[in-house]
């Protein structure tokens, strides 16, 4: 029997230590400040000197996907050590990341070891699952295993996004720009979520950041309500907001496990400082 191998992408926001502990193979996407400086994801660009670096210059920059090529070449290593792999990646919606995966895997001999998935997720609601089903193939579990609770994963798996100002989202083409000013005025605070096809929506709107951050705790409870959840709480340099919720989220919900991570610098240069998201899923 093959073992099995996971490979994600930088979107996952992963904390590091963690991503080693489970054998978890991150391929970084790119960030783009301008023609001349890109980094990659994690790897050359840690999130704080990328909201750092956004902050000394004003900008918000672009991002890109990796290459099939860049695919290839992780799974071609990875596949020297007799291994089976599950691909678990970024919404197709929101980014090519799972199409150049898919290419790299259709394009080599071994293509029946290599699965790819799109999660239909973003940031640590990938994580959160990549993570689960990372222990479970250190658990010795088999790929058929892996890949039946990973579709359990993705149906019972929820985030919510609260962003710190609505720019990023309008520069990236989530919004309008007449929303994004009538959103600032008025002090809105979109709850932000993902579609079942994995599109950014705002779900709920509230004035103010209490009210938004009591309604997205009633969000939750709604769908999750006493049953033991694994609990993940990303955020983009607000680890204030970040412990506060933690400790809201602890109190309201039976949590076997809890993620804090900082939201890496391609996710951040779509949603911006500031933002905090909440992932959870049934344990």
């Amino acid at each position: 029997m093959a073992k099995v191998t996971i490979v994600t992408d930088s979107t996952a926001d992963i904390p590091q230590e963690l991503a080693e502990e489970l054998n978890i193979t991150v391929v970084p996407l790119n960030v783009i400040f301008s023609e001349e400086e890109t980094y990659q994801d994690g790897v050359d660009l840690s999130a704080e000197q990328f909201y750092n670096k956004v902050g000394q210059l004003q900008v918000i920059p672009s991002t890109s996907q990796p290459t099939p090529y860049q695919f290839e070449e992780v799974y071609r290593s990875l596949l020297e050590d007799n291994t089976d792999i599950l691909s678990i990646h970024l919404s197709s919606k929101l980014s090519g990341t799972y199409q150049a995966a898919t290419i790299a895997a259709q394009s080599m001999e071994a293509e029946q070891a290599i699965t790819v998935v799109d999660s239909k997720k973003a940031s640590y609601a990938i994580g959160i699952i990549v993570v689960e089903i990372a222990k479970m193939v250190k658990a010795g579990k088999t790929k058929e295993e892996c890949l039946a609770r990973l579709e359990q994963l993705l149906e019972d798996t929820t985030v919510l996004f609260l962003v710190d100002t609505l720019d990023y989202l309008q520069k990236n083409g989530r919004i309008g720009k007449a929303s994004a000013l009538l959103g600032s005025m008025l002090k809105i605070k979109p709850i932000l979520s993902l579609t079942a096809e994995g599109e950014v929506y705002s779900s709920e709107k509230a004035r103010g950041q209490k009210k938004a951050v009591s309604r997205l705790i009633e969000l939750l409870k709604d769908k999750y309500g006493s049953a033991p959840v694994h609990l993940g709480i990303s955020h983009a340099i607000n680890p204030s907001l970040a412990n506060e919720m933690e400790e809201k989220l602890k109190q309201e919900f039976q949590v076997e496990s809890t993620v804090t991570t900082v939201i890496g610098a391609v996710i951040g240069a779509h949603v911006g400082p500031g933002t905090i998201a909440i992932s959870m899923t049934k344990a």
